[in-house]
């Protein structure tokens, strides 16, 4: 599941708004505010490429997410991974930790997470 830049920023919007309008989604656009007409071919898109949905209200439509966040960014890392570190987390995480400049407190704090979910995967085998 693919998106472009400017189908990312809308289903921001609507992972944020949760269930919206267009004008709704439109409201959550800085100036300069895209066309009517631009946004709704983007929702056209997601909507033919299984991204969202939408419930007909009178000659509005109400959208919503078929897809979470949580998946969609999911996919997207575990692509990246695939694509440019030869399908390989540790490449990545080496990658991550040394190319992203970050700060001591950070990585304790990504290294913690990192216990949490060994200690959570001993508990499942």
């Amino acid at each position: 599941m693919r998106l472009t830049i400017a189908e990312e920023q809308v289903m921001k919007y609507i992972w944020k708004l949760e269930r919206s309008y267009m004008k709704n989604i439109l409201d959550e656009f800085p100036e300069p505010k895209p066309a009517v007409t631009t946004v709704a071919t983007l929702l056209k898109r997601m909507t033919v490429k299984g991204i969202i949905g939408f419930e007909q209200h009178g000659s509005n439509r109400l959208y919503f997410p078929l897809v979470r966040k949580s998946d969609y960014f999911s996919s997207h890392i575990k692509n990246i991974i695939s694509n440019y570190f030869n399908n390989s987390a540790s490449q990545f995480a080496s990658f991550f930790t040394t190319e992203t400049n970050l700060s001591g407190k950070e990585l304790k704090e990504l290294r913690d997470l990192v216990d949490k979910q060994i200690k959570r995967n001993s508990k499942v085998k």
